[in-house]
């Protein structure tokens, strides 16, 4: 039946898909080393809203100790809450659940006041046995997916939430709930609307509730509630396993704002705030394999010319002062754009493309074009990097 896994799906959330090129497809987005986070504490004290949520109020402090920034940092550049993750994505997020797990988080967390309110679901592992509409909106990075847990009123409830956006509205998923021990929440899904932005009433989910019998029924097991109350893992009765935040990082409202294509300006003037040591420091123009994500120009007709500007595709940096363009057109075709870089200034660099050619196996079509721009790098480090050109503002990873 369409609900029978929501007994197992209580806690998930998602994002919109990437809306780039039509040259991109949805992928994982991949780091290039281990250090993401400082090792003690990431905290950020300012009002932002994401996707009309705010995640964190001001003048509150974002914590997170080392094992959860671990955590955190295998998440960030995972699609579709885990759908799209590789074998290593996977297994580097078992094993910061599974270190966390082991660490004294908070004791009974279901007696704590630290788990009441709205959890933004980061990651599932198994969001294949969603029902085929929660298989739709976890494994696509355009909604937004909450859990509420409200436990300490008259009428407890576990609750499932699906945002379409600020001008559609969501779809609640509701279920009676109770406290087995310290651990575990029981749980029986009995009522579910869309609540529309353009209607005055609400539309009910049509699914029988009461004729589902213990298909509706399941248990939520918390085996980690961290100390601030802003990370909780969670296990279900079908063996999944959650990781939900309550407030998340700017590196995460940074890389969620791209994936939804809105706020990234706020989210990038955010990030870049927050990191002003740049500013005071030289940065050097890293060297190796950086891939496109966005770009603030709006693309051409021509893709030949969007890649010839750096638009999309990669951008592999060297440290002899060589960088190439490459992106994938189509059928294992490939177009390659060579050229050099030349430190022109504080954190500016001056570019000259002028050697491309269409790639096709073992051959190679030559294309006469020349491509020169500035580029300012505006933070950089070992993760991300957000530069300039003269009108353009980039994002590679």
């Amino acid at each position: 039946m369409a609900l029978k896994a929501y007994t197992t799906n209580l806690g998930f959330q998602w994002n919109p898909t990437p809306t780039f090129s039509p040259m991109f497809k949805t992928r994982n987005l991949r780091y290039k080393s281990t250090k993401l986070f400082d090792s003690s504490y990431s905290s950020i004290r300012r009002n932002v809203t994401v996707n009309g949520s705010n995640v964190v109020d001001e003048q509150q402090q974002v914590s997170f100790n080392e094992q959860e920034n671990k955590l955190i940092e295998a998440l960030i550049g995972i699609q579709g809450r885990g759908r799209s993750a590789s074998t290593q994505q996977l297994s580097d997020v078992d094993r910061a659940v599974q270190v966390l797990e082991g660490f004294e988080g908070v004791p009974d967390p279901t007696s704590s006041s630290l788990i009441e309110g709205r959890w933004q679901l980061m990651f599932t592992t198994r969001p294949q046995t969603a029902s085929p509409i929660q298989r739709t909106f976890v494994g696509v990075d355009f909604f937004s997916v909450f859990q509420e847990v409200y436990l300490r009123t008259n009428d407890p409830r576990v609750s499932n939430i699906i945002k379409f956006s600020d001008a559609i509205g969501e779809l609640k998923v509701e279920a009676a709930a109770s406290i087995k021990d310290g651990e575990r929440i029981l749980f029986q899904f009995d009522r579910a609307a869309f609540s529309f932005k353009f209607l005055p009433f609400k539309v009910p989910y049509p699914v029988p509730f009461r004729l589902l019998g213990d298909e509706a029924k399941g248990w939520l097991d918390t085996t980690y509630l961290s100390p601030s109350g802003d990370l909780r893992i969670s296990r279900g009765n079908k063996g999944t396993t959650f990781v939900l935040q309550k407030k998340t990082v700017p590196r995460q409202r940074l890389i969620s704002a791209i994936s939804t294509g809105t706020g990234v300006r706020e989210a990038i003037d955010e990030f870049i705030s927050l990191h002003q040591n740049l500013s005071r420091d030289e940065t050097e123009l890293q060297e190796g394999e950086w891939q496109m994500i966005w770009s603030s120009q709006v693309e051409t007709d021509s893709w030949i010319e969007n890649a010839a500007n750096g638009l999309m595709g990669k951008q592999i940096v060297k440290e002899n002062g060589q960088i190439k363009f490459l992106v994938d057109i189509f059928l294992g075709l490939r177009f390659s754009m060579l050229g050099k870089f030349v430190k022109s200034g504080k954190n500016v660099y001056e570019l000259t493309m002028d050697d491309a050619v269409i790639l096709g196996g073992p051959f190679g079509y030559p294309i006469e074009m020349e491509s020169k721009f500035n580029l300012e790098l505006l933070y950089s480090d070992d993760k991300i990097r957000i530069s300039r050109g003269t009108t353009t503002l980039f994002l590679c990873i």
